[in-house]
């Protein structure tokens, strides 16, 4: 599995903190490999898949766009204002999504690594990682960067955040906390940083 002599960096954060920004410069410019928990996710609901199947049978055929790939917002909708069906529904892609992890981990040549978990507490996977890092910026542009990017209400926003544990109890649990906000050049340098202590 994964062997202690390999660093491993478990990244998360909240839902708007910049984790896709610190996941997007630690693989480009510093050149580190980045498993991504978002793509194995993608990758378990695609069209056809045995996990898109009980997912219809649990919502009806409606859940799915014309094309036959998920409504994913129409599946949002459901999930974020339901404890219950987001506990069902991860209950069916987490297991998928550890399957893959633990695959290209035992394939990997590379001496870091760097997995990109949203969920890396909720879905308790802190034990693929040597370190956790936890991306931060404060509630008010948390809330301000989801509304602007998913093109949400405030209510909406609000419920996508309460649907993750509170960010103050992830920032206890890390062995790193990134302050994403002040400038670009300031994550950027909080990474290097970071990446260079031995």
């Amino acid at each position: 599995m994964n062997e202690p002599s390999k660093r491993t960096i478990g990244l998360t954060g909240g839902i708007g903190t910049g984790k896709t920004t610190v996941s997007h410069y630690l693989a480009t410019v510093c050149r580190i490999k980045v498993l991504d928990a978002d793509t194995y996710a993608r990758e378990a609901v695609q069209k056809n898949s045995p996990i898109l199947q009980i997912i219809k049978e649990r919502y009806g055929a409606e859940i799915c766009l014309n094309n036959g790939e998920l409504d994913r917002k129409k599946l949002g909708n459901i999930i974020f204002n339901n404890s219950q069906e987001k506990k069902w529904l991860e209950s069916q892609i987490h297991p998928y999504v550890r399957q893959r992890f633990q695959a290209d981990m035992e394939n990997a040549q590379e001496q870091i690594l760097v997995l990109d978990i949203p969920l890396l507490f909720e879905s308790k996977l802190t034990y693929l990682v040597t370190e956790i890092w936890v991306v931060y910026c404060s509630y008010e542009e948390q809330l301000q960067r989801i509304m602007k990017r998913n093109h949400l209400t405030e209510k909406e926003a609000i419920a996508r955040i309460k649907s993750q544990l509170p960010m103050d109890e992830k920032v206890k649990k890390a062995d790193v906390i990134l302050d994403n906000s002040s400038t670009l050049e300031a994550l950027y340098q909080q990474i290097e940083q970071k990446l260079n202590k031995e």
